[in-house]
């Protein structure tokens, strides 16, 4: 089985550029766990977010998450990635990665009325 590609939304890639080197590193390999069809070593569903979505949990001294959902076909969807500063998630980081997720839903859905 190929790999899937990552196709990022929004500023999700350059916000994942801008972790620290040590975070960046783990990112890209769960990342690269996810596209082999693997989980991740640290996830959980964000159901809040939406169906299939999940959140990979990057811990080194400061805590850094990314919010993907792989149940497409197509390739592994990189909603948001963001360092994580409560102990709680903020519900900015939660609607933003929501609104793309919503976003994309209506994309597919759109381009599969389009092609019928």
């Amino acid at each position: 089985m190929a790999d899937k590609p990552l196709i990022w939304l929004g500023s999700s890639q350059r916000d994942l550029k801008a972790f620290p080197p040590d975070a960046r590193r783990v990112a890209g390999f769960q990342l690269r766990r996810v596209q082999q069809g693997l989980e991740p070593n640290d996830w959980k569903p964000m159901t809040t977010v939406g169906a299939g979505v999940q959140e990979i949990r990057i811990h080194t001294g400061l805590e850094h998450r990314v919010f993907y959902v792989a149940k497409f076909t197509e390739g592994v969807y990189v909603l948001h990635a963001f360092e994580k500063r409560t102990r709680k998630t903020l519900k900015r980081e939660t609607d933003l990665a929501r609104d793309r997720f919503r976003a994309l839903v209506l994309k597919r859905c759109s381009e599969s009325a389009a092609a019928r």
